[in-house]
């Protein structure tokens, strides 16, 4: 073989050898990529699984902070239901229409509402208070806030006193309504009376109980003389004068004596009383005075009071004759009701004298208690007044109105023994 074959040989063995490298690198490269697909492929499902692992683990949040939401809502709804509803005060909410939204208990009976008012025109639900009414009205019309103000309501039986605060409701700088907070100062304004009237009655009497005593001296005397003279040896002409001094001398001087006894600061001397049993005890007094066919009747329930019995005594006997003597003056058979009520809740005793006499004409029922006030042709004055002044030294309150049988009621209100 030539050197030339040799060659050839070679050649073709290098090229075989060439060949096989590229076929094995090839075949390797395509292994490899086979193996990097199946990788690439395995590696996307895994994370398409953790992605849905994660979408479910916040929806499961989300669901979980909205249910913990939706709790808190609920229970911040109720405690503002709790808070409303634990008021006092009374609550009324009213809308731009003029309807009721919300009012709570406390605000039903203040305002003696029986039925929830809650969708009604306010001015239909406040028909029987006007002045809480105009209140509300005069806020949803102009916007402006009425601060702490006082309003008279009358009512059927007495006249309660408000405090009322209406504030303008602002939504988005839109009038939404108003809301109205009001709570009852009927007792602030009975203790301010009563302290009016205990320092009226104090000056009153230190003013004038000196005059009394120096008049009483001097009336003493003229009474003391009269007495001096012979009766019987008088000119027939002149013994009816006589008679008339001794007559006038004798009722002034009874009537100085009840302006002294009301006029002198009193001295309690406090027990524990039972007030039936000392208005029973005050009927049996006043029985053996009275007219024919007259009665005195006591009902009801009556309780202990802290108070002076002597004192008390004296002015239920002052109220029992002041009927008879109404009923007697109208030429009727007196017939005097006394009815005891016991209001454990607001821990008073009421005690209602009704008689069947002509009755006080509103006109001067806010007289009636007044000094030598009177209404009876010989009357000095001083009944009421006296009994008055007892009744608010006890810290009670006395009242005048219309009984059932057309005459005066007087209500004496006191507090329950502690």
């Amino acid at each position: 073989m030539t050197e030339y074959g040799y060659t050839l040989i070679g050649l073709t063995a290098l090229v075989a050898m060439v060949v096989g490298f590229v076929t094995f690198a090839l075949l390797r490269l395509g292994a490899g990529v086979r193996d990097a697909g199946r990788q690439l492929q395995s590696g996307s499902g895994a994370e398409t699984a953790f992605l849905a692992a994660a979408l479910q683990d916040a929806v499961t949040k989300l669901k979980a902070q909205e249910r913990a939401m939706s709790d808190r809502a609920a229970a911040s709804e109720a405690l503002s239901g709790q808070i409303v509803a634990s008021l006092t005060a009374g609550l009324l909410v009213i809308d731009s229409a003029g309807q009721v939204r919300i009012m709570n208990p406390a605000g039903r009976r203040l305002l003696d509402i029986a039925e929830d008012p809650v969708g009604r025109d306010v001015r239909t639900v406040l028909g029987a208070v006007p002045p809480l009414a105009a209140a509300i009205a005069e806020c949803l019309a102009s916007g402006e806030p009425i601060v702490r103000r006082s309003l008279a309501m009358p009512q059927s039986s007495r006249t309660t006193h408000l405090g009322v605060t209406v504030s303008p409701l602002d939504a988005g700088g839109e009038r939404a309504g108003v809301i109205c907070l009001f709570s009852d100062l009927t007792a602030v304004y009975d203790l301010e009376e009563q302290l009016r009237l205990k320092e009226t009655l104090a000056r009153l009497g230190e003013l004038t109980a000196g005059i009394a005593h120096e008049f009483r001296n001097g009336l003493a005397t003229i009474h003391g003389y009269s007495r001096l003279i012979e009766r019987q040896k008088l000119p027939e002409q002149y013994r009816t004068y006589m008679d008339g001094i001794r007559q006038e001398t004798d009722a002034l001087g009874k009537v100085v004596t009840n302006f002294l006894n009301f006029a002198r600061p009193e001295q309690l001397s406090l027990a524990r009383v039972a007030l039936g049993v000392l208005v029973h005890r005050a009927a049996d007094d006043l029985r053996n005075e009275l007219p024919a066919g007259a009665t005195i009747r006591v009902d009801g329930t009556f309780a202990d009071i802290d108070g002076d019995e002597v004192l008390l005594r004296q002015a239920f006997a002052n109220l029992l004759r002041n009927g008879v003597e109404a009923a007697v003056g109208a030429g009727r058979t007196p017939h005097v009701e006394v009815t005891g009520e016991v209001d454990a809740a607001r821990g008073l005793c009421r005690v209602l004298v009704d008689d069947n006499g002509p009755g006080i004409p509103p006109e001067v029922r806010e007289r009636i208690f007044r000094p030598f006030f009177t209404t009876k042709s010989r009357g000095t004055g001083l009944g009421l007044a006296i009994v008055q002044k007892i009744v608010l030294t006890h810290d009670g309150k006395i009242t005048v109105g219309d009984s059932p049988d057309g005459g005066a009621r007087f209500q004496v209100r006191f507090k329950l023994a502690g």
